[in-house]
């Protein structure tokens, strides 16, 4: 039997988990590709600490080219994160002829097309299942039995800390920053949470769920990113009054020539699957033009899960390698050639439905002042809320039919400029028109 050996970048949870799996799996793995995938060295600048796993057999070392170099290694899984130096240790290990495997969205977003283009020069793959959706095999899905679909819409709730955060919210009502410091203390936030509660991380995946859904190159800064820090307790006790709940949600549409492209917190309504992902879960929507609608639902995070992902991605190699093939689904799912550029819509020339919340001096003429601001702009009010008095200060909600949102803007910037508007207002967009 062939034997793949193996080199591991980062020893943190992950790399842990793979540890694990590959010493307690290994005999399936065997059986199902062939192959036998060993674990030959591993690298981190820790390699003294106690992971809880068996490394007996594993060449430890804290100098990665120990394994970028070695000639019996044909597989590195990078698992460091970040942008260096795990952007330069992928390069290295492609430019000695070794495939890789990273769960490093953030490596992929930003350094993606010079990393698919050195894999290409030199013949080899590059796979990352695991950087999207944990466990959930939702990449393979798009690049595979999925492919012969023109996918119209991408709908995605993609960082667990953030879902886990709006959950309580909504479950407790209990305020934004409560919840995140018990979060941190679970673990399920880290200790500088910004780039999950900031929506970098999802605009991450965002990226490459663009990129393998409609062919497209996708530069970061073109994402519009908005995280959910400004959510308060009361906007969702408004959101379940209307039927709805709160989601950070990874948004990607095909519109024409276009590509919707947009992370922000948004309304859904709570009959649909999406509503009902709860706690550290993440869930992928898709709507292919002969499939129809499909939802990827599982754990999006955690070592074991990610585990399972990654060496998913090493057994493919393994099978590719047992069979003398490389190189069969292009990185992106597209041919090479054929991945195009398309521009990402403006947020201002977005059109959808908005929530609004108000805090109003309670007098006379406040609503039509309101109303008439916005019907100046050309936005059209579905429903409005205006809660009993229990001060001089009451909030206002309303609730609008389709708009642009430069018209909401600019309205809302009239508005909040009123002598009897005590707060910036707030405005969550809402999403409840899916095919």
């Amino acid at each position: 039997m062939k034997e793949i050996k193996v080199g591991l970048l980062g020893f943190g949870t992950i790399g842990a988990g793979v540890v694990k799996l590959l010493k307690e799996n290994a005999s399936l793995i065997e059986e199902k590709t062939g192959a036998r995938i060993t674990l030959k060295a591993l690298a981190d600048l820790d390699i003294t600490t106690d992971r809880g796993v068996d490394v007996s057999g594993i060449h430890l070392t804290k100098n990665a080219d120990e394994i970028l170099a070695d000639p019996e290694i044909s597989v590195v899984v990078e698992l460091i994160g970040g942008y260096e130096p795990a952007r330069s240790f992928v390069l290295k290990a492609i430019a000695h002829g070794k495939h890789v495997v990273t769960a490093n969205k953030a490596l992929l977003a930003v350094h993606g097309d010079e990393i698919y283009a050195a894999a290409r020069a030199q013949g080899v793959e590059i796979l990352f299942e695991a950087a999207v959706g944990g466990g959930i095999p939702v990449l393979s899905a798009i690049k595979g039995n999925l492919a012969a679909n023109r996918f119209s819409t991408v709908l995605g709730i993609v960082n667990g800390t953030c879902n886990y955060i709006l959950t309580r919210m909504t479950q407790e009502g209990a305020d934004f920053t409560e919840v995140l410091k018990s979060a941190q203390e679970m673990g399920y936030a880290e200790a500088d949470p910004t780039f999950d509660i900031e929506g970098v991380d999802t605009a991450h995946k965002l990226c490459l769920l663009l990129s393998l859904c409609f062919g497209t190159r996708v530069n970061l800064k073109d994402i519009y990113s908005e995280g959910i820090t400004s959510i308060s307790a009361e906007d969702v006790n408004f959101a379940k009054s209307f039927g709805y709940r709160i989601k950070l949600l990874a948004i990607g549409k095909r519109d024409g020539g276009q590509i919707e492209a947009r992370v922000h917190p948004t309304m859904i309504p709570i009959d649909y699957p999406l509503a009902d992902v709860h706690g550290v879960f993440n869930a992928i929507r898709l709507t292919g033009d002969f499939v129809g609608p499909v939802m990827f639902y599982g754990r999006g995070a955690g070592r074991d899960a990610t585990a399972s992902a990654v060496i998913g991605d090493v057994m493919d190699l393994g099978r590719n390698m047992e069979a003398g093939i490389s190189r069969r689904v292009a990185p992106l799912g597209f041919l090479d050639q054929m991945v195009a550029e398309f521009p990402i819509k403006p947020i201002g020339d977005v059109v959808t439905k908005y929530y609004i919340r108000f805090q109003a001096v309670d007098r006379p003429g406040v609503l039509a002042r309101i109303a008439g601001a916005l019907g100046a702009s050309g936005i059209s009010i579905a429903s409005m809320v205006q809660s009993a008095r229990s001060s001089d200060i009451v909030p206002i909600v309303i609730m609008t039919h389709e708009a642009r949102e430069a018209d909401i803007r600019k309205a809302l910037a009239e508005i909040d400029g009123f002598d009897v508007i005590r707060e910036k207002s707030t405005f969550i967009r809402i999403e409840d028109n899916l095919t």
